[in-house]
């Protein structure tokens, strides 16, 4: 398995360690009654983000936000290593991505400005140089 696999199998962990840090406490504020409803617009009355703490809609966010992440890191990762390019270079920004990744979670949880930006920008510059390596 290349560098970059293996960073994007442990980016898919992180997804798994996002859900659970969102899931609980959502769960602790809504109950279940809520949380395993359907939720269906209209039938619940307030949407499920309106009614949790803001630092829990900060986790739900940012799980959101890596789900929308990733989909460009894997592609990434794929072509990199479908291509056989895979280098120095490139391992290096899968790592960056994965440990901004790690980063972004608290920075966003503690609404660390301009912090959570810088985080997300470090993380989507590494995953546009694995797409442009992939080019050159």
């Amino acid at each position: 398995m290349t560098p970059e696999l293996t960073v994007l199998t442990l980016a898919a962990l992180l997804q798994v360690v996002q859900f659970a840090l969102m899931a609980i406490p959502v769960n602790l504020e809504l109950g279940t009654a809520k949380t395993m409803s359907p939720r269906d617009p209209g039938q619940m009355g307030t949407p499920m983000t309106e009614q949790i703490s803001p630092k829990t809609g900060r986790l739900v966010r940012a799980l959101n936000n890596h789900f929308e992440g990733l989909i460009l890191f894997g592609i990434a990762c794929t072509v990199i290593t479908v291509s056989g390019q895979s280098g120095p270079l490139t391992t290096a920004c899968a790592w960056i991505y994965l440990a901004a990744r790690i980063g972004y979670v608290p920075a966003y949880y503690f609404g660390l400005v301009p912090w959570r930006s810088v985080i997300w920008a470090v993380g989507f510059g590494a995953t546009t140089l694995m797409l442009l390596a992939a080019l050159f």
